[in-house]
């Protein structure tokens, strides 16, 4: 048998280093609400209420602050932790994983600085994968439109949930309507976030997001979207509205 033939297969990877240098150098300004991130900063009540929701339904949790205790939780892609420190402070056994170096390390010291124990991760979920690691809850949120590889992501993501567990993702609708709000407004008009942070071309439908993981032996539960007001300048979630923003939960 020949050397090559003793070779490993390769692992597609699903880090996007350009979309990572980008993310990578906002630095501090993850925790600055009024700047790049304030978008995230503003619809982050509505997230975490959808996946308090969504958490207890699922594992009949108790109605508590720390309502989350008896969960495992990976958020991939948590950036500097602006959802993972919630997770931590609702009694989650959380994992922050993001494949930007400067994230984790601002993440870690924003954490750090406010008492949280969070367990951070400069990996990919590939990495965990891997590894064989198990969460009863992933959770990726407006992460899916930015890896290299949707795919061999969908798969990694599905892999690393056990059996029983909770998948729950946000991301953009690739529809007219999320490129004239979320692409021409937000970027170039609002500037509510910098100017080609997304690909409209990634942007997935919910039924294209709904395959990849059923795909993995996973049952789609919820597709809700998540929809801005202009005139109080709030997000509030809809069970009709998709056409821009929407989260889309799936059980094990």
């Amino acid at each position: 048998m020949t050397k090559k033939n003793l070779k490993k297969p390769v692992r597609k990877s699903t880090v996007d280093a350009a979309e990572i240098a980008q993310f990578d150098s906002l630095g501090a300004k993850w925790w600055d609400e009024s700047g790049p991130m304030r978008p995230l900063h503003r619809l982050n009540p509505v997230r975490m209420e959808y996946i308090r929701r969504m958490l207890s339904d699922h594992f009949d949790l108790p109605d508590t602050v720390k309502s989350l205790q008896a969960l495992k939780i990976a958020d991939i892609g948590c950036g500097g932790g602006i959802v993972t420190e919630p997770l931590c402070r609702m009694g989650a056994d959380v994992t922050g994983v993001d494949a930007g170096k400067e994230n984790i390390k601002i993440a870690k010291a924003h954490a750090e600085a406010h008492g949280l124990k969070i367990n951070y991760l400069a990996t990919s979920v590939e990495a965990l994968a891997a590894k064989g690691a198990q969460y009863d809850v992933v959770t990726a949120l407006e992460i899916v439109e930015h890896v290299a590889d949707v795919e061999e992501f969908m798969r990694a993501l599905c892999q690393i949930l056990r059996p029983g567990g909770m998948l729950i993702m946000s991301t953009l609708n690739r529809t007219p309507k999320s490129y004239a709000l979320g692409i021409i407004a937000a970027e170039y008009i609002l500037r509510w976030v910098p100017a080609g942070t997304h690909d409209w071309k990634k942007f997935l439908k919910p039924s294209e997001l709904a395959k990849h993981i059923e795909e993995h032996g996973l049952e789609v539960t919820d597709v809700r979207g998540l929809v801005f007001n202009p005139l109080d300048r709030a997000f509030s979630l809809s069970a009709t509205d998709m056409d821009v923003n929407y989260f889309l939960t799936a059980t094990k």
